[in-house]
Formats: C-alpha cells, sequence, structure tokens
C-alpha cells in the first residue's frame, strides 16, 4: 500500500472543472514526466480524497506518458491507477500496464432499448425480475448456462460477440452496435494461461458480484435531455430500457494476475522503477507487454460474449413474461461499450498525430461523429457512452463529442463512482432494509445477498448529475437521457 501524503498537492484550475497538479509536485526519481489533470465539478473535487492525488500523480511519472494523466469525475481509489483513471502511452518509448486496465477486463456497459412503456410493464415488474433472475447468474462463482468445450472457449476469445450471433445467440445487427464490432483483433489464446481457460470455461453469461447489475429502467419525459439525439438513438417517453454492467469475470481477473506476476520480477532488468508496485508494467515494445496484449484482447472479446449471451437471456426473459417475440417487443440493442481496457489508437498531440496505447480504467471511450472508429450508424450524433449509476439514483445515455479527443483523448466516466469503499458500506447500511426502503420507492431488487445489496446503496456513490455534468461543461460528452431504475438483479 502506497503512504499518503498528509495534505492534498497544490492544484491550479485551469478551467471551469479541470484541475491540475505540477509535474514539480514530484521531482524525485521516478519523478512526473507530465502534469495530473482532474475533472471535477468544486463540489466533486471536496469529495476527492488524497488517494486520487496520490495515484494519478505516480501514473504521470511512468515513462513514455504522453499530455497528462488523467482522472475522471467518478474517480476513486483502485489498483494502481485510479478507478476513473486515463494515460496514454508513446507505443515505442512508453509502457502497458495491467493495473490501468483493471482485473476485469472490459468490465462494460450495454444498453437495450424496447418499445415498450413503463404502463406496459408495471403490474408485471416482479415476475419479469424474478424471471431474469433465474435466467442470468449472478453472485461470487456463478455458473452460466452454456458450458463452454476447450475449442469453443478459444473462438469466444477470437470472435468474442461473432461467436455468440453465429450460434444463434443474438441477431446479426447487434454487431455493429458494440464496440470493435464486438472482437477486438489481435486476441491470442495461446498467451492465456490454462488457469485463466478454466475459470472462464463455466463463466459466459453470468454477472458476477460487486457494483455489476442487470437494471430495468425508465425514461421519464422530464428526463430527456436532447430530443433529437434521443430519436435519433431510439429513446421516447415513459419507455422501458435494460442496461447490462459485467465483465470478463474470472477469466480476465486470472490473465491480469498471471501478467502482472510476470512483470514485477523482470521490471529491474528493463530499467524500470515505479513508485507503487501495483503500477507494475513492461516496455510496450517487449515480448511480454504484446503476450499480454494478445491476452488481454481475449478477455475483452470474452467479455463482449459474456455481455452479448446476457442480452440474449433478457430477450427471453421478455419474451415469455409478455408472450412475444423480441422482435415485436423492439428489443434493439443501442451499444456496448467497454470501461477497463487498452487500447492501440491515433491521437493528435502538439499538432501531430501519434500512435499511443491507451490506458482507460473505469473510463468509457466517447468518440465523436467524426472519428473513424465511430460506429457508421451513429456518425450523426456521436458514439454513444452508457454511464452506470447506482441501484438508486439512475443511469445516463451521452454520446461523445469532437473535442474529446483534444481534451481527453476521447474518453469520458463510466459511473457515478464510490465514495465510500464497500466494507464501510457494509457497516453503515442493512441490506433488508434497504430493500424495503427500494420497494417502498419502487424499486424491485433481486439480490443473491443482503450484504451485497448493502455495499451498493446509493448513499455510497457521488452524485451522478454532477459527474456528468461535469463532462458535459468540458465538452468531452454530452446529456441524452437519465434512466431511472424499477428492477434490479444484482450478485
Amino acid at each position: 500500500m502506497i503512504r499518503l501524503p498528509e495534505k492534498k498537492p497544490e492544484l491550479k484550475q485551469i478551467s471551469e472543472v479541470v484541475w491540475e497538479i505540477s509535474p514539480d509536485y514530484k521531482k524525485d526519481e521516478p519523478k512526473m514526466l507530465v502534469p495530473a489533470r482532474i475533472y471535477a465539478t468544486k463540489k466533486l473535487m471536496e469529495q476527492m480524497d488524497m488517494g486520487i492525488f496520490e495515484q494519478i500523480s505516480n501514473v504521470a511519472c511512468l515513462p513514455g506518458i504522453q499530455k497528462a494523466a488523467m482522472a475522471m469525475p467518478d474517480a476513486h481509489w483502485g489498483y494502481g491507477f485510479p478507478v476513473g483513471g486515463v494515460a496514454a502511452f508513446d507505443t515505442e518509448t512508453g509502457i502497458i500496464s495491467p493495473g490501468g486496465i483493471g482485473y476485469d477486463i472490459n468490465c462494460g456497459m450495454r444498453l437495450i432499448r424496447t418499445d415498450m412503456t413503463w404502463d406496459d410493464i408495471k403490474d408485471k415488474l416482479k415476475p419479469l425480475v424474478d424471471t431474469l433472475f433465474k435466467l442470468v447468474p449472478a453472485g461470487v462463482g456463478g455458473h452460466g448456462t452454456v458450458k463452454l468445450t476447450p475449442q469453443q472457449h478459444k473462438e469466444v476469445m477470437v470472435d468474442g460477440a461473432k461467436w455468440c450471433v453465429k450460434n444463434n445467440y443474438g441477431w446479426q445487427e447487434d454487431i455493429e452496435r458494440i464496440e470493435d464490432l464486438g472482437a477486438i483483433e489481435g486476441a491470442d489464446p495461446a498467451k492465456v494461461s490454462e488457469s485463466a481457460v478454466k475459470r472462464g470455461a463455466a463463466g459466459l453469461g453470468t454477472l458476477g458480484s460487486g457494483n455489476h447489475y442487470l437494471e430495468i429502467q425508465v425514461v421519464k419525459k422530464e428526463n430527456i435531455y436532447d430530443e433529437k439525439l434521443a430519436k435519433s438513438l431510439g429513446i421516447f417517453p415513459n419507455q422501458v430500457c435494460i442496461m447490462v454492467h459485467c465483465g470478463s469475470r474470472g477469466f480476465g481477473h486470472q490473465i491480469c494476475t498471471d501478467y502482472v506476476g510476470n512483470f514485477k520480477p523482470k521490471m529491474p532488468g528493463w530499467g524500470l522503477k515505479t513508485r507503487d508496485f501495483e503500477l507494475a508494467c513492461a516496455p510496450f515494445q517487449s515480448k511480454e507487454a504484446q503476450d499480454y496484449l494478445a491476452a488481454m484482447r481475449c478477455a475483452a472479446n470474452y467479455a463482449f460474449a459474456n455481455r452479448q449471451l446476457i442480452m440474449h437471456r433478457i430477450r427471453e426473459g421478455f419474451s415469455k413474461i409478455f408472450n412475444q417475440d423480441a422482435e415485436k417487443l423492439g428489443m434493439n440493442l443501442i451499444y456496448d461499450v467497454a470501461h477497463n481496457i487498452a487500447k492501440v489508437e491515433k491521437h493528435k498531440i502538439d499538432g501531430k498525430t501519434k500512435e499511443v496505447v491507451m490506458h482507460r480504467k473505469g473510463a468509457t471511450r466517447a468518440f465523436g461523429p467524426n472519428r473513424r472508429e465511430t460506429p457508421k450508424i451513429y456518425k450523426d450524433t456521436g458514439q454513444p457512452v452508457i454511464v452506470g449509476g447506482s441501484m438508486e439514483t439512475g443511469s445516463f445515455l451521452c454520446v461523445g463529442t469532437d473535442h474529446a479527443e483534444l481534451e481527453t483523448f476521447g474518453s469520458t466516466m463510466h459511473g457515478s463512482g464510490r465514495t465510500m469503499s464497500r466494507s464501510a458500506a457494509i457497516k453503515q447500511f442493512q441490506g433488508k432494509k434497504l430493500y424495503d426502503d427500494m420497494l417502498k420507492r419502487g424499486i424491485y431488487v433481486k439480490s443473491v445477498s443482503w450484504e451485497g445489496l448493502a455495499e451498493e446503496a446509493g448513499l455510497a456513490y457521488k452524485d451522478i448529475n454532477q459527474v456528468v455534468d461535469t463532462m458535459e461543461i468540458a465538452d468531452v460528452s454530452k446529456k441524452v437521457c437519465r434512466l431511472i431504475p424499477v428492477g434490479n438483479v444484482k450478485g
């Protein structure tokens, strides 16, 4: 555990919502090479603890880092990098760090629209949530309904969500609505350990635990902020949507564990020294780094497939309860976006286009209409950004902007961000009481445990309105609508 200084560093406010720590803050080796930048309103800055400042300034010391180490408004303490951390490293002189991606590789969000309204489902909400709870296994060690053979597992690692569609767990049109078309190129199953393969074989189609969820939501008329954008994305007043938050499960966790263990003893030989052992890294051009990248892509593709299979089960659940095909219910995917990932991308830095390895940990890609990677169907709107809030307060659908590329390497927040550790939340909140309180407010939750429910109390999170407003003020992402929870499945 890193040692925290007694007082906050000096912060220079460079715009309404951007604050900067000078490289002079850490001048001894390894020293800060670029500023550390925090995106936050004044209210959110008051909630930022010393861990955020310490971790993001440590990231600014890593070799090959470009422009600034950045913390999004939902930032909180993480492993090495803060959750909500963004950093770009030169592909020739820089590094790759598993701590800058996270243990849950390609933890991400998926948003599904429907043609249904709240009036259509309110009388069947409880049996609907109960059915989804049965169809989508949740909790630690949950086993999926599709057990992969060794060959199928390799295919999932390479083909991601495309494997699911090929095997009738989805529609062909789903693929164009997933980041990287549901399968990142360059995945190599040979770079994945046997222990990781074993952990992943039975996990496909499962939610997991912690802050992962499957949530039924309603878009109220007053919560649509841009009617034109909403209409373009298939959103209308009183509409029912479904949001899924999960990742690569134990498969990705084991891959991260394996490569952190591989990198640590080799760092002295590479001439690498970090301020925190949790920032274990490798030179990006090294064989070890390239092996990790290939394995990480396997986990990312597994996560795309995981969310695809979960969506298939959601469609089955709705069809069963409402006795109609999912197509007739209008259950189309809006988008699926990763927020724990490393990508090789091209960005303009000091007026020149440069290839970098982007680290986004608890941060979402937010590309605008003119970015090459933005899906063709969203060239008029910008890439959808799905921001998961707490189970009590609601979530947001936003879109990326062209300015985001210049401001944050096309990155924005991924959620509301914790203000309280899970252990602290368990001490402060009682799961059963929280369940009863939420039920009175019209939110029906099915959870594997009361303790797991207590961990995710709304008061354990930042104000999501402040978080999304921060990045809108910065012209990085633009609000489309807010989605209010009415039903939730949690691990």
